[in-house]
């Protein structure tokens, strides 16, 4: 095993490598405008996986995957000769999903902009459905709160008469000491 530092220079330098060979040797046809996004070599140094992406249509897209699988060997032999190494990793060519996933994202991102844009000017002029205090009280009756106040104000008087002066819970339920003493 490797040290993944070196793991992570070597696929550098093979993302570079790759794509000034491309650039400068490979004269194919087919091949399109590629692009290297990135290289990724396993821990044994043994195999690397190169990245692109292709800018045109699938057909385009097509060709260019099928001249870059034709020129894998000299690829491989020019990242021998310029990496110095052993054992020169076998070259994967895999297209990068990453753009069509951006690309994605960007358009979801739009539809949401312009949904609250939407939103916002349907908001302008609007006013709520209910009234302004949406929470529900319970109904009163103005008589009713009169009558209920006078009959508190009598049970109060009943209490303290009652109690005869005593403080304890107890006052409505025993007669007080002195009561009962003046009773007998």
């Amino acid at each position: 095993m490797a040290d993944p530092a070196r793991a992570r220079r070597l696929a550098v330098r093979i993302r570079q490598i790759v794509s000034a060979t491309i650039e400068m040797q490979i004269k194919d046809p087919r091949l399109g405008m590629v692009t290297i996004t990135d290289a990724r070599v396993t821990s044994d140094l043994r195999e690397a996986t190169v990245f692109y992406t292709v800018y045109g249509n699938d057909n385009e897209i097509e060709d260019s995957a099928r001249a870059l699988a034709s020129a894998t060997g000299v690829l491989r032999s020019t990242v021998g000769k310029q990496t110095g190494i052993k054992f020169v990793p076998t070259l994967t060519f895999v297209a990068d999903i990453v753009p069509d996933t951006a690309r994605e994202l960007e358009q979801a991102l739009e539809r949401a902009r312009y949904a609250d844009a939407e939103l916002a000017r349907a908001r302008e002029g609007a006013e709520y459905a209910g009234d302004a205090d949406p929470y529900k009280k319970p109904a009163v009756d103005e008589d009713e709160d009169d009558d209920l106040a006078e009959d508190d104000l009598a049970d109060d008087e009943v209490t303290v008469e009652a109690g005869a002066g005593r403080t304890d819970d107890f006052a409505d339920e025993r007669p007080s000491a002195t009561a009962q003493r003046s009773a007998s």
